[in-house]
């Protein structure tokens, strides 16, 4: 990997005409002194971008209070999950060159510059869609028409993911294109991961997942909507490892005894079976059924099949009405696909290798190969590619630095599945195939963790705060008292409804949309995304080498 190092890889816009080639083709098209990043660039200012800023929390205040947000990521890992790296909640274990914190962004005040954004001049920029341009999906129609500066191998075609979810969703969460097709994507409801991902620390968002057409089709190797859904169950049973329930189904249209009874009949749930080292009695239905017996196509608990597929759009949040909801305009596309089957043995070796390697030079850092135009690898056999808003808030895609970003979430911790966050905390209940914009958080019960204890309730009493930077006061002010206990009042209201924690006020939300929009104007995601509204105190700058964190591990 090409890692040399750069004081910033951001230029600005050229002013005389005639850039071409890597440059700006046409000042007409750019705002004078508009930042424009390479796309193609691999020179890094952050050699450890992989590196999350929430790492860097500072976890032991000077009265020896302890703050816990690490057991979100960092904990003893299931099954095919190797990473088991729950002692990261108890020492800092930084490579030499990323012990400084490089995500500046966190300390910058751009308090002036938000107060400067009024707010229906936010309103109108988050209500503005900037995926689709009337029916058509804007960035596809970039990258089919691919400008040179985007064109990272010099082949004039884009070799990476070009969208074609037209985020248009029916009842049961399939996506639909212009002429009413299914394009295969489908969306979920899910139980937003702790603290970033609640729309209260500065986004909205949504997941999508698609498997490969072999589990689309029928045995015949036409598309079937039933086989589709059947198997969409069947990868969530494998990936969740445990029973689904799904509305009844008629195994003998299958041949596939999917409730586990010993007979074919009627199933009303797919019953999860898989011991490693022996043959599951699970199967998939239709084609991927023939596929599976044939080899091409493989089974495992905790896996998803090679060809699966997820999208996320990370987005402003919709705060023109109260309770807020998710906005039109997306901050970013990610993308992920699976690309290699690496059964439980490999990813054992894989995961073991990277301690070794740790253990024998603790200085050493991660490397990922890709670019931007085809992604980066991660350790699981995925492939993680991004697109984010340029200055005017138009999507461009990520170049290496930036999609380096998403890559130790992805794969290097131990609360993913299979290297994915989302599917394995998509609600249970049968009707939980839809997206955001056809229904809300508002009265979701409380998810509760495999010991039973309630996950959000949890995470506020471990953390003390709503946020890993403790800087969210809308939630220290509602959820703790002036010394810092925990409202137990507070707390209880979330049992039956999540939203009362996970939303903001339309006062902060409006504040969070702001304050991103001033990070989108300056392009300076190099030095962090995180919508901070003022400079963030409970955060390291810089720190030791392997110091303990004063934490006692969350197992």
């Amino acid at each position: 990997m090409h890692t040399v190092r750069l004081m910033t890889p951001i230029v600005l816009a050229c002013v005389l005409s005639g850039c071409g080639g890597d440059g700006v083709s046409s000042v007409s098209s750019f705002f004078i002194d508009e930042p424009v990043v390479d796309i193609k660039s691999k020179v890094l200012y952050n050699e450890s971008a992989y590196i999350s800023s929430q790492c860097y929390t500072i976890t032991k205040d000077i009265n020896g209070q302890t703050y816990n947000p690490c057991y979100s990521c960092h904990r003893d890992s299931i099954e095919p999950n190797y990473v088991d790296d729950g002692d990261l909640q108890e020492e800092s274990s930084f490579a030499l060159l990323s012990t400084k914190n490089h995500w500046t962004n966190l300390f910058t005040d751009n308090t002036i510059e938000i107060a400067k954004i009024s707010n229906d001049e936010i309103n109108s920029y988050v209500f503005t869609d900037n995926y689709k341009t009337n029916g058509v999906i804007t960035l596809a129609e970039k990258l089919k028409n691919l400008q040179s500066s985007w064109d990272v191998d010099g082949d004039k075609k884009w070799n990476g993911y070009i969208p074609d979810c037209y985020f248009s969703f029916d009842e049961e969460g399939f996506d639909k294109d212009q002429k009413g097709g299914y394009t295969g994507w489908r969306a979920f409801a899910y139980y937003p991961f702790l603290g970033t991902f609640w729309p209260t620390n500065g986004s909205t968002d949504d997941v999508i997942i698609r498997l490969q057409d072999t589990f689309q089709k029928d045995e015949k190797g036409a598309f079937d909507k039933e086989v589709y859904k059947t198997n969409l169950a069947i990868v969530e049973a494998l990936t969740k490892k445990k029973d689904v329930s799904v509305n009844q189904i008629d195994e003998s249209k299958f041949g596939v005894d999917l409730n586990g009874d010993g007979k074919i009949g009627m199933a009303s749930k797919i019953k999860y079976s898989y011991e490693t080292g022996k043959t599951s009695p699970m199967s998939y239905v239709g084609y991927a059924k023939k596929a599976l017996v044939d080899g091409s196509v493989n089974l495992a608990g905790g896996l998803f099949p090679v060809g699966t597929e997820f999208l996320h759009s990370v987005r402003y949040i919709d705060a023109s009405k109260s309770p807020i909801g998710i906005a039109k305009r997306m901050k970013e596309l990610r993308y992920a696909k699976k690309t290699e089957w690496l059964g439980y043995e490999k990813l054992a070796i894989i995961a073991g290798g990277t301690v070794r390697e740790k253990q024998s030079d603790q200085n050493a850092l991660e490397s990922f190969s890709g670019d931007a135009e085809r992604g980066l690898k991660a350790r699981g056999g995925w492939i993680y590619q991004g697109f984010i808003e340029d200055a005017r808030g138009e999507l461009r895609p990520q170049n290496y630095e930036e999609t380096l970003f998403c890559m130790g979430c992805h794969g290097g911790i131990g609360a993913t599945t299979d290297t994915i966050f989302a599917f394995a905390r998509k609600f249970d209940a049968i009707d939980s195939w839809y997206h955001w914009s056809k229904k809300g958080l508002q009265g979701v019960a409380e998810p509760k963790n495999i010991d039973g204890l309630p996950e959000y309730s949890r995470y506020l009493a471990n953390n003390k705060a709503g946020d890993e930077f403790r800087a969210n006061d809308e939630i220290m002010s509602k959820f703790f008292d002036q010394k810092g206990v925990l409202k137990e009042s507070e707390v209880a209201k979330i049992k039956d409804d999540i939203s009362y924690l996970l939303f903001p006020s339309i006062e902060r939300a409006i504040k969070l949309n702001k304050a991103y929009r001033v990070i989108v104007k300056k392009q300076s995601y190099i030095y962090g995304r995180d919508t901070a509204l003022a400079p963030v105190k409970n955060v390291n700058k810089e720190v030791v080498q392997n110091a303990p964190t004063g934490l006692e591990a969350i197992r």
